[in-house]
């Protein structure tokens, strides 16, 4: 047992992780059109900005400051702003010493920083059931670039960063006829449930879809409802042959349930998700629930970077429930503390980074 992480399943991969000499870490970008309804996203200062949000991550991460717009994408919450989860993986990768590229599976804005992309194509309002115009080429490509780094490394860490992708994660799950409403995490500490179900039933009405009717693939249900990031990372994960953490929450459980359609016989033991305690201990979703609903063989890492002990104001934000997380996160502090860091060590890390 390891100090900081909650583990639900088995702890294979965490022994493979810690005798691992060279994981990489893959942060996948993309833009849904989604983000811009106004109270669905609080990943960013307002909705309008929401599709600056993935650039200027991982502009932040890679150069330590950001070019496509004036700030980091941030929310403000009172008199402080809770820090993008951008920032928590940059201390941690620092920390646990691991290379990380960047994919462009569909964004708008383009970052400022070099990067792979798996199409030219940005991720459309789900309302208009046509989410992702290219989502086979974005799958494809993804399996080739899983392939290639499985004869590079012994491990590959997955991560995400996209404005309402808890809502296209929705629809996804829905699509492929999960339980899932009420059941996605948030970036807002009042989980606007109604608001998603309601924008991703219009998105199935309008891609002419029926869950209960209609037996839909996961290249069917991500064109209509879904986001660029998600056949980009099912897509990594089916091309590769060795163990993946998938670093996150519900876009992940998500993630999953596209391997499954795709490769109903797949072996989950091979992968871990990985995320944070405000998400796992989030009362307003079930993580938990949904997954069980996949495959039973689900293991999931829990971190707890203790923010309570932190003199910084954004990083109690969130305790109250915001943010919570992204950007690879949760699977990166889970990283950081199997390579042997303590929780005290990686807070101080990350604090110094939102300093």
């Amino acid at each position: 047992m390891i100090d900081g992480i909650k583990t639900y399943g088995s702890e294979e991969l965490t022994k493979k992780l810690q005798e691992c000499d060279d994981p990489v870490f893959i942060l996948t970008i993309g833009t849904t059109e989604t983000s811009l309804i106004d109270g669905i996203s609080g990943a960013g200062p307002s909705a309008d900005l929401t599709e600056y949000t993935p650039a200027s991550d991982v502009e932040f991460m890679v150069l330590g400051e950001v070019r496509c717009c004036e700030a980091p994408a941030e929310t403000v919450v009172g008199d402080a702003a809770a820090p993008t989860p951008a920032k928590l993986t940059k201390a941690s990768l620092q920390l646990a010493n691991i290379p990380f590229i960047i994919v462009d599976a569909g964004s708008k804005i383009k970052p400022d920083v070099q990067y792979l992309s798996f199409g030219k194509e940005y991720g459309r309002d789900i309302r208009t059931g046509k989410g992702v115009l290219n989502p086979l080429e974005i799958f494809e490509n993804a399996k080739d670039l899983g392939a290639e780094l499985s004869r590079r490394h012994e491990m590959l860490i997955i991560g995400e960063s996209i404005a309402a992708g808890t809502t296209t994660a929705l629809g996804v799950l829905r699509a492929l006829g999960y339980e899932a409403n009420e059941k996605v995490s948030g970036s807002l500490p009042h989980n606007p449930h109604d608001m998603k179900t309601k924008v991703v039933d219009e998105g199935l009405k309008n891609a002419g879809l029926d869950p209960e009717k209609d037996d839909i693939d996961a290249i069917q249900a991500i064109a209509a409802v879904g986001d660029p990031t998600l056949p980009a990372m099912a897509g990594m994960v089916l091309g590769s042959d060795i163990p993946v953490i998938l670093a996150g929450g519900t876009q992940m459980a998500a993630v999953c349930s596209i391997i499954k359609s795709v490769q109903p016989n797949f072996d989950f033991s091979r992968i871990n998700l990985s995320t944070t305690t405000y998400v796992a201990g989030d009362e307003s979703a079930d993580l938990f629930g949904i997954l069980k609903q996949i495959d039973d063989n689900i293991t999931v890492n829990v971190v707890d970077p203790r923010f309570e002990e932190s003199e910084h104001k954004g990083l109690q934000n969130y305790l109250k429930g915001f943010v919570k997380e992204g950007a690879g996160a949760g699977g990166a502090m889970y990283t950081a503390l199997v390579l042997g860091n303590s929780v005290e060590k990686l807070r101080k890390k990350i604090e110094k980074v939102c300093k």
